[in-house]
Order: C-alpha cells, then sequence, then structure tokens
C-alpha cells in the first residue's frame, strides 16, 4: 500500500497506481524526474514562492526521488540544511546515492512515519510538500505536527493538483486548495491559496506566527 506521505505522484496517474507501492524505485525515477516535468512543476517559481534564505532548514516531505533537493540545496547555501523525508525506505536510499552523486553536502535524508514528520520541536525554517498533501490522512493532526517542528515565523507551503487538470491522481483523491488552507488554518497556521502561474497545481502557504 502507498504510504501516507509518500514520494510525488506522477502526471499521468490512473485510477488504481495510489494503491501502487513505490520500493520499486527504477520503475518510478524515469517519471518523477522526467525531462519534461520542469515544465508543469517549475521548481525554481515554486522554490520562490516558499522564501527561503540562505543558511535556512528545509524540510522536503514525501521527497521521493529528490527531484527539488537540488534547487533547495542551492537556496539555502553551505551554511543551510535540507532534510529528505519519505516513508518509504527505497526511496531514501535512492536519495542518498543522490546526494552522493551530486555532492549535494548539505542534504540529509530520513525515514519518517505516515502520521508524523518527526520534525523536533521548533527545528525548521520551511516545509515544501508537493503532491503528496493527498495520501496523508488525519491531515489536520498532521498539519499540527508541522507547526510544532516550524520555527518561529516558519512557513509551510503546500503545492497539489487542481481538480481541473488531467495530471495528478483520480478526482476522488485530489484536494481543492480551499480545503488544504482549512486543514492548516485549523491546526493554529495562518494559510493563505497564493498567486501563481503553475499550469496544473494550486499553491496554499502557511504561517507560524
Amino acid at each position: 500500500m502507498l504510504a501516507a506521505c509518500a514520494a510525488k505522484t506522477p502526471p499521468d496517474h490512473s485510477a488504481d497506481s495510489a494503491h501502487h507501492s513505490f520500493q520499486d524505485v527504477e520503475k518510478w525515477a524515469p517519471i518523477f524526474d522526467a525531462p519534461d516535468r520542469d515544465e508543469w512543476q517549475r521548481p525554481d517559481e515554486v522554490v520562490t514562492l516558499l522564501q527561503v534564505l540562505e543558511g535556512q532548514t528545509v524540510a522536503d516531505i514525501g521527497t521521493g526521488t529528490g527531484y527539488f533537493l537540488p534547487h533547495l540545496s542551492k537556496v539555502v547555501g553551505p551554511n543551510g540544511k535540507v532534510l529528505a523525508l519519505d516513508t518509504e525506505m527505497a526511496m531514501v536510499r535512492y536519495v542518498n546515492d543522490r546526494v552522493q552523486k551530486q555532492q549535494l553536502t548539505n542534504v540529509e535524508a530520513r525515514s519518517v512515519e505516515q502520521d508524523d514528520p518527526k520534525l523536533p520541536l521548533g527545528s525548521v525554517d520551511r516545509v515544501l510538500i508537493v503532491d503528496t498533501w493527498h495520501h496523508i490522512s488525519g491531515r489536520e493532526a498532521y498539519a499540527a505536527k508541522l507547526k510544532q517542528g516550524l520555527a518561529d515565523k516558519g512557513i509551510v507551503l503546500i503545492v497539489e493538483f487542481t481538480p481541473e487538470t488531467s495530471k495528478g491522481p483520480p478526482a476522488e483523491m485530489k484536494v481543492t486548495a480551499e480545503q488544504v488552507k482549512k486543514e492548516l488554518d485549523a491546526a493554529g497556521l495562518q494559510a493563505e491559496i497564493v498567486t501563481e502561474a503553475l499550469p496544473d497545481q494550486f499553491v496554499v502557504r502557511a504561517r507560524r506566527t
């Protein structure tokens, strides 16, 4: 079964693929790191919306094969840190290999639980969750744990597929921007639906005030 904080959903996600295991990383890596992903994912814009500063600590939850890691590593710089978190140990091992090959010396890969990102109190400045929020059950409780892990004025950025796009999970699994905002607000975060130019996704940003 698919873990709650699973890796990034492929753009042509079919109705039954939500139940596939991600242990076969070699099968999923060409999808998660497809050459055309940059065109619709627009990672530079996403990282800009996360408002990362040099020297900060960023958690990439549901990191999958680590698609966003080179972008985050560059922005936080040598004095910053990127935590690559996933529930699937095969993905964590894959990311560790990627970190070594690409010499991402400020990236650390960790395994986390389906219902717990395992962020120590006030330990991270930014949290990025891309194409993963719809997999999480008990999202309000999960958001509360994110809040605990955030430093003062920390930010959570949720990126999900819009209900209208053919990309992403089947319609019954998709969430709306309004729903995500409500879940983050319920956890005591201050959330807003962000204006962006992503062709197939929406963005919700929440702050710990």
